[in-house]
């Protein structure tokens, strides 16, 4: 009996977890089990295990993270990047460089401490807000039209009327195709005669309502500031001020976002754990139902 309990809790996991991502494993996940082998009968059953071998296994992962380097775009106010080798296997038997950049430095993670005093580290952010439902704002064809569009209420509003309501604890990420423009600092910043930036924005009311209504988790984008270039260029970080002063974190900088549906898909957050930390490059990767090919969640 306790062994048909077992087997039962694990195909109900991995039956919730197949239906959230929306992949096409759910008549697999569901169906009654083979025969066990006899060598397999007294196995341990491990319900992760069996979610990734039945989902995760067979989705598509998406790299939504920018290497980075000594030319990479960046912030006004930030210097270069510079590496020293300061070992090499011709001389010393192993390959060691030494890196010198800030921590807001390529895709990377902003922690409420960039600006506010007292709040959240980069090490003091747990480790289950890494793991999270994927939602993607997808404004390029505005951006096009308008490089100083800021995203509204209605473009919310369209994403809910199609796919539902955004979930609790999800990371919603802006796109706007402006990682495209990587790795030229000049095509990033996009400024005028008058050296005034113009790139996209988020917009306050549509923040206060997913952080207040939505209760997401974190948000994300391609350009090197929450605020947009008119913003950035008038030094008016109003916008990565409130996000942060939620204590919640934020993405900069980030990629492919093109290659990823608007909804269902996961990503997983990571970055190293700098003590007192307030930012540091991240790794942004996506997991992706393997049918789609990022053309928006069927």
């Amino acid at each position: 009996m306790n062994d048909h309990r077992v087997r039962l809790r694990n195909r109900l996991a991995s039956t919730l977890l197949v239906a959230s991502l929306g992949l096409p494993f759910v008549a697999r996940a569901t169906a009654s089990p083979a025969p066990a082998r006899p060598a397999a009968a007294s196995a341990p059953a491990f319900p992760l295990w069996s979610i990734y071998r039945h989902v995760l296994a067979g989705a598509r992962y998406v790299d939504l993270t920018h290497a980075f380097g000594p030319d990479t775009p960046h912030w006004k106010g930030f210097g270069p990047m510079t590496v020293r080798t300061l070992y090499t296997i011709r001389k010393n038997g192993f390959h060691v460089d030494q890196y010198c950049h800030v921590g807001q430095w390529g895709t990377h993670v902003d922690a409420p401490a960039h600006f506010h005093h007292g709040m959240r580290t980069v090490d003091q952010i747990p480790v289950d807000q890494m793991l999270m439902p994927l939602v993607v704002l997808d404004v390029h064809k505005q951006v096009e039209k308008d490089p100083d569009y800021a995203i509204t209420m209605g473009d919310v509003r369209a994403w809910e009327h199609r796919y539902g309501r955004i979930p609790p604890h999800a990371f919603v990420a802006m796109r706007t195709d402006w990682s495209k423009r990587w790795p030229s600092q000049k095509a990033m910043q996009n400024k005028d005669a008058h050296g005034i930036a113009h790139y996209p924005r988020w917009s306050l009311p549509v923040l206060k309502f997913l952080f207040t209504q939505r209760h997401v988790t974190a948000i994300g984008h391609e350009t090197t500031d929450t605020d947009g270039g008119l913003g950035a260029s008038k030094d008016d970080y109003s916008l990565e001020s409130y996000v942060l002063g939620t204590n919640h974190y934020q993405i900069e900088v980030l990629a492919h976002l093109n290659e990823v549906p608007d909804a269902g898909a996961l990503v997983m957050v990571s970055f190293p754990k700098p003590e007192h930390g307030t930012g540091f490059p991240a790794r942004v990767v996506a997991i992706v139902p393997r049918n789609d090919a990022g053309t928006g969640a069927h």
